[in-house]
């Protein structure tokens, strides 16, 4: 296709309005910006977009090229940007996830609501001893609740890792043991096809294994109802 031959297909004049860059004119505008002096462009970007807990004063060190670094001694939290930003800013009744369960059900969840779960369990996560720096496993099906705990470890600074839910217990204890989790999120099922899967027995089956002594709890969602096998001094259910 010839350049003669491009068509081009213009959003809607309702689209534009709500859209944050509001057509061409508006993003040559910002692309006009950003070549003139690029460091002051996203400074600008930064603090008008971001919430800092500590306000960054250097915006780019190139000293170590091509190994750039950015905003480097200013702090912000993920979590916080993600959901307290909305709320503070009067979103706290927008919609912040649709969710579709395996039997169809739809569940809204607005950002107020996606905070308090999410202050819950990383409140959960502290009182079992996680601190910054300590990694996380999340073994969940795809589900609301694995939001929240993705949005809980960043509020306190954990590092996460997600296993796929499908995933077996040797390949479970794989990942665990690589990467050293202190503390495992799961659920008693998950739901997937109309059937129920057992997650909470594949996390039992691979902390049997050897290499996952770093894990010292196990909190678990109650997904289904189903029956499962308890450890007392270990396992510790979700509030809902």
């Amino acid at each position: 296709m010839s350049e003669s031959d491009t068509v081009v297909y213009q959003p809607s004049a309702a689209a534009m309005k709500g859209a944050h860059v509001s057509g061409m004119d508006a993003y040559r505008k910002l692309a006009a910006e950003a070549d003139a002096d690029h460091e002051a462009f996203w400074a600008r970007q930064a603090r008008e977009l971001l919430s800092w807990k500590k306000p960054f004063t250097k915006v780019l060190d190139a000293s170590a090229a091509p190994f750039y670094k950015w905003f480097e001694d200013g702090t912000l939290n993920a979590s916080y940007n993600c959901l307290d930003r909305q709320v503070d800013a009067g979103l706290g009744d927008k919609v912040a996830i649709i969710f579709e369960a395996d039997d169809g059900k739809v569940t809204r969840v607005t950002y107020r609501e996606l905070l308090e779960r999410t202050c819950r369990l990383a409140n959960a996560l502290k009182a079992r001893g996680v601190k910054k720096g300590d990694r996380v496993a999340i073994y969940l099906g795809m589900s609301v609740e694995g939001v929240v705990a993705m949005q809980a470890c960043a509020r306190i600074g954990a590092t996460h890792t997600v296993i796929f839910g499908g995933f077996s217990a040797q390949s479970l204890r794989d990942r665990i043991a690589d990467t050293g989790a202190v503390l495992v999120i799961t659920a008693d099922e998950q739901l997937r096809g109309g059937k129920q899967l057992p997650l909470k027995a594949i996390v039992d089956e691979a902390l049997a294994l050897d290499g996952c002594a770093s894990v010292k709890d196990v909190i678990v969602y109650r997904r289904t109802g189903g029956k499962i096998a308890w450890n007392d001094t270990r396992d510790h259910w979700l509030a809902r």
